[in-house]
């Protein structure tokens, strides 16, 4: 498969032709039989893909070759045939500058008018970045009246086609003399059988929609802006020449091309990962080729992945659009039309799934595929909240070193139910005090109705701290974090503290976030929360102590969250 180069350019942007990228390097003909599915650059035109190419070089030197006596090279060994008027009269010749000053004998050209045919020759071989000495071009230098509506060039073998049904677009290179008179008027068919189907909408005039001139001549490479939606697997190449006149009419050719057109289809998710439940957008984008050519009729439908299943909600920016896809069910069906200058088109369709998991659409899931290169694959998350819950009985922060957390009990960003416990019976923080029995206790739940809910308990006993000046039965904090259908959070903490006493002052039934100063020595918060940035968290200690030295001392710790697909995990 050959891909174009660009060589210069300069689209003509009258009704019809495109002026396009020229292909270098062309000597022999060559076809593809199938296109291979690729994600493409999504509503970025590429150049159309050469399913053909003749460069009239196969065999050639210095001898000139009447076109009906050339073959071209391997796979395809193509040859032509064209009506009588265009093998006669000074037409019809594969040559190039290298060729004799003398004419070939019957070729109906006289010396002039011969130099001018070979310098055409060299002109396409300039502009196509090939040899402006030895390019080999089909010419003509028409010394009678052709008539109108004649066959220039015909293949006589059809061309092997890519699988399936595909715009297909013709492209050549064309260098013409004399413009002042009569020029050139070329019309391609694409042949299906002894059925031709136009692939324009007017005739490719060289003199009037080339804007390079090399050598007195005006040149360009012009893609035929009507490409046909072909069902075929082989298809033939018709060039005719409209005009009549032997007057002018002196141009050559080269480079003829088979392109498929077809626009590339490419797939994303967004957003992902999504909840459960919730909703992504699964967007199709329909990309031109770069000649912008109309693209009418084309279709596809898609299979989603088992068990992501369409909303029914549906949207698309693309002419004569249409994007079915009925709530609950797994299948798209979308077509539609790009229009003549338009790059490229969406459609979209909103997609859920119940359970969790990764759902990748990939070609293969493409059926009924109409007019458009298959995408790569796209993959979208639905998954839970991730469950954080954590709990202990106590620790320990100070400059020279840290103690616990002790009897800790941890759910870390889980997207499953989990449970974790501990227990011990004593605590010891150095200097600062001690406690009794310690239990805990973390979880993440889901229940009958999908919701989930994270919840973190500490209860720590006969707490003796600062030699007696914060002591209590028991202190325990609770923290709990309930999601709803949506993904909403809620949370909510408490905190019991029996029989406490801070400097010998009884603490009943505080306000949150109480701050008490022992002083010369500490300040002791009382009942403390603190909810995560965003609301779907929070953070509950019983109590707090914290010393002029620097010492920090936390009693009855606990902690939950519940975090959407995709956000990042709270941390301590």
């Amino acid at each position: 498969m050959f891909t174009m180069r660009r060589r210069r350019t300069g689209r003509f942007t009258g009704v019809g032709i495109s002026i396009a990228v020229a292909v270098a390097g062309l000597t022999a003909p060559s076809a593809v039989g199938t296109a291979q599915a690729a994600p493409g650059t999504p509503g970025v035109p590429q150049a159309p893909a050469a399913i053909f190419a003749e460069g009239f070089e196969n065999g050639q030197g210095a001898t000139p070759t009447l076109l009906t006596n050339y073959t071209g090279g391997p796979p395809v060994g193509e040859t032509y045939t064209a009506d009588p008027a265009w093998l006669t009269a000074c037409n019809g010749w594969v040559t190039s500058p290298a060729a004799s000053t003398t004419p070939p004998v019957g070729s109906g050209c006289v010396p002039g008018d011969w130099a001018q045919v070979k310098n055409l020759a060299g002109v396409l071989g300039q502009w196509s970045g090939g040899s402006s000495t030895t390019n080999h071009a089909v010419t003509a230098y028409t010394a009678g009246n052709p008539g109108a509506g004649k066959v220039q060039l015909e293949t006589v073998t059809p061309i092997p086609l890519p699988a399936g049904r595909r715009f297909i677009a013709f492209s050549v290179d064309i260098a013409e003399v004399n413009c002042f008179a009569n020029h050139s008027e070329f019309s391609f068919y694409l042949l299906d059988g002894n059925v031709a189907t136009p692939a324009f909408t007017r005739p490719i005039e060289a003199c009037v929609d080339a804007t390079t001139t090399i050598g007195g001549a005006k040149v360009g490479t012009f893609v035929s802006n009507g490409a046909v939606l072909f069902s075929g697997d082989r298809a033939g190449i018709r060039l005719v020449n409209e005009q009549p006149s032997g007057t002018g009419n002196d141009v050559a050719f080269d480079n003829v091309r088979l392109v498929d057109a077809s626009p590339q289809v490419d797939i994303g998710f967004a957003p992902t990962p999504v909840l459960t439940g919730g909703t992504s957008t699964l967007t199709f984008t329909i990309t031109n080729t770069n000649e912008l050519g109309a693209k009418p009729g084309w279709s596809f439908s898609d299979t989603l992945p088992a068990g992501l299943k369409a909303t029914g909600v549906t949207t698309t920016t693309c002419d004569a659009g249409s994007v079915v896809a009925p709530a609950g069910g797994g299948t798209v069906d979308v077509s539609g039309n790009l229009i003549a200058g338009q790059g490229s088109c969406t459609a979209q369709v909103q997609v859920t799934s119940a359970a969790r998991g990764t759902y990748t659409n990939c070609a293969a899931g493409f059926t009924n595929v109409v007019g458009v290169s298959l995408p790569g694959c796209a993959s979208v998350v639905f998954d839970t909240m991730r469950f954080d819950a954590h709990a202990y009985g106590a620790a320990l922060k100070s400059p020279l070193g840290n103690i616990g957390p002790i009897a800790a009990s941890d759910v870390t960003c889980s997207n499953v139910a989990a449970v974790d416990t501990d227990n011990v019976a004593t605590v010891s923080l150095g200097t600062v005090g001690n406690a009794g029995v310690v239990t805990t206790h973390a979880e993440g739940t889901i229940d009958a109705n999908g919701l989930q809910r994270a919840n973190a308990r500490a209860e720590t006993a006969g707490v003796n701290l600062l030699g007696g000046l914060v002591t209590a039965d028991v202190v325990e904090a609770v923290a709990t974090v309930q999601g709803d259908a949506n993904g909403g959070a809620t949370p909510s903490g408490s905190v019991t503290l029996a029989n406490l006493r801070v400097a010998g002052v009884p603490v009943v039934n505080p306000n949150v976030n109480v701050d008490i100063t022992i002083p010369l020595v500490a300040t002791v918060r009382v009942n403390e929360r603190v909810v995560d940035p965003g609301g779907r968290g929070i953070t509950v200690n019983a109590l707090r102590i914290t010393l002029l030295s620097g010492v920090s001392v936390v009693v009855s710790h606990a902690r939950v969250a519940l975090t959407l697909p995709g956000a990042t995990c709270p941390t301590v």
